[in-house]
């Protein structure tokens, strides 16, 4: 049975009919909901359709299936927050390609990430400490200078993973927050949310960061637990 979607104000169920608007198909007046479910940080897609407000519900006989609709509207929404997260990393310069899936992250990051990707990512953050990047990357403010001397060597791929997994989490964040300052910002502050605890801190562990990106699908849509 499918969990339901609780909005928090009508605001937010106005922001999901414009979020799914891209899902309108052969003229039919219907969208598919895109549902975060709190438990995971997977984003379900329903069966579900509903109208617009006003309007009657159009026959679904001639649409385009609802979850293939919905699927869409999901797959652009990553591709464009990839499209950030590879900007925060150097951009072109360091990645051979615009990854727009998981598994073209994986296989750019296997195909090897040269180090001046995260050297690019720590020197274009300006509202959080150094100290704190370098302890989510894993690697010390010593060894990531010295590191500065030869960019074009490749990095680790566990560190290029972890890159990747913060510079995506700035970027769903700018995208929440309406930019990047606040974004670090709210990263480097106590949030309520998350027990008092600094996203920037979490970020240090997966566990840390599922909690983090769990918190900001909540806040993205509206659903609370």
């Amino acid at each position: 049975m499918l969990q339901p979607v609780i909005f928090s104000s009508s605001s937010t169920l106005q922001h999901f009919r414009q979020t799914a608007a891209g899902c309108l198909t052969n003229g039919h007046a219907e969208w598919t909901i895109v549902t975060p479910q709190l438990a995971t940080r997977i984003l379900v897609v329903t069966t579900a359709v509903i109208a617009p407000e006003g309007r009657k519900r159009a026959a679904p006989a001639a649409m385009t299936s609802p979850e293939a609709a919905g699927v869409d509207v999901f797959t652009k929404l990553e591709e464009r927050r990839y499209a950030l997260s590879s900007r925060y990393l150097g951009g072109k310069k360091f990645w051979r390609h615009q990854p727009s899936s998981r598994a073209d992250i994986h296989s750019a990051i296997v195909s090897g990430v040269a180090y001046g990707a995260v050297i690019f990512l720590v020197s274009h953050v300006k509202g959080l400490e150094e100290e704190d990047v370098a302890k989510v990357l894993g690697i010390s403010t010593r060894t990531l200078r010295r590191q500065g001397d030869t960019p074009e060597k490749q990095m680790p791929a566990d560190l290029a993973s972890k890159a990747w997994l913060f510079a995506e989490t700035l970027a769903k964040a700018t995208e929440i927050f309406g930019g990047k300052e606040e974004a670090e910002r709210w990263m480097s502050k106590p949030a309520m949310g998350l027990d008092g605890q600094r996203p920037i801190d979490l970020l240090q562990t997966v566990q840390g960061a599922e909690l983090v990106n769990d918190f900001l699908t909540r806040l993205e849509y509206g659903v609370y637990s």
